[in-house]
């Protein structure tokens, strides 16, 4: 294996030898302030719930304390498991986030929520067998949406965006979202693109191959700013999707 190589790939500390019932994959990127709080609040709330879990940090080319610290979490609990790669790249942390899940489920958390209602929500439409995929819909009519009006609007014009483009049907496809490992599994490894708009397109893709996807309103109040500004993100959204049509639109795949 190339030095390149060698550097990218993911480390994978803490893992256990049973595979559990639940897998919460949760993408850090500079995250040092908040990290520790979060993860250990989420592992207590997690055992209440009364079934086997993992927590797997999926930290990317933090410059801060956040791969030291996602460790040390893993070191302490045994359900927590730490992934490492020296890109910055959300989407390519989410996906090997999933890849690397054991669980019969899989919750994709943003560390500046850690929902625990929404887990118990989603975990009990899951289990009637009758769905695939729970989305936490930020833009519900049924949602609260705490965080500043520039980043409810932007959203809803991604949104917009992708029901125009990708025929999209929905309210919320970023942020988070449960579902059964077997059933999204290979949905995820047809995805294409990364960074911010590999959520949106796992959600797109799932609704094109018909899988059983409904979604739940969910009060977000963010913990933090973003640890990347809002702007900074739009270039690299704006090329993913063009790209995305493309794929899904003109190769129809």
């Amino acid at each position: 294996m190339a030095a390149a190589d060698r550097r990218d790939a993911a480390v994978d500390t803490g893992a256990a030898d049973a595979a559990p019932n639940l897998s919460v994959v949760i993408p850090c990127y500079n995250e040092e302030s908040i990290l520790w709080t979060a993860v250990t609040e989420l592992h207590a709330g997690l055992l209440e719930f009364g079934r086997s879990f993992e927590i797997l940090i999926s930290e990317n080319g933090s410059k801060d304390d956040t791969r030291a610290i996602a460790a040390k979490l893993s070191r302490n609990f045994k359900e927590v498991r730490a992934l490492h790669s020296d890109e910055p790249n959300y989407g390519k942390a989410l996906r090997r986030g999933i890849e690397a899940a054991r669980g019969e489920f899989v919750i994709c958390e943003e560390i500046d929520l850690c929902d625990l209602d929404f887990h118990r929500r989603a975990l009990q439409i899951l289990d009637r067998g009758d769905v695939d995929m729970v989305i936490g819909s930020k833009a519900h009519p049924d949602a609260s949406d705490e965080r500043p009006i520039v980043r409810r609007a932007a959203t809803r014009v991604i949104n917009g965006m992708l029901r125009v483009m990708l025929g999209f049907r929905g309210t919320d496809t970023h942020g988070l979202k449960a579902f059964r490992r077997a059933a999204l599994l290979e949905t995820v490894q047809r995805c294409v693109v990364d960074k911010d708009l590999f959520a949106s397109e796992l959600v797109v893709r799932a609704q094109r191959y018909r899988l059983r996807v409904v979604e739940i309103p969910i009060t977000i109040h963010e913990k933090r700013p973003p640890s990347i500004h809002l702007f900074k993100r739009v270039p690299n959204v704006l090329k993913n999707l063009v790209k995305l049509t493309y794929v899904v639109r003109i190769r129809n795949r």
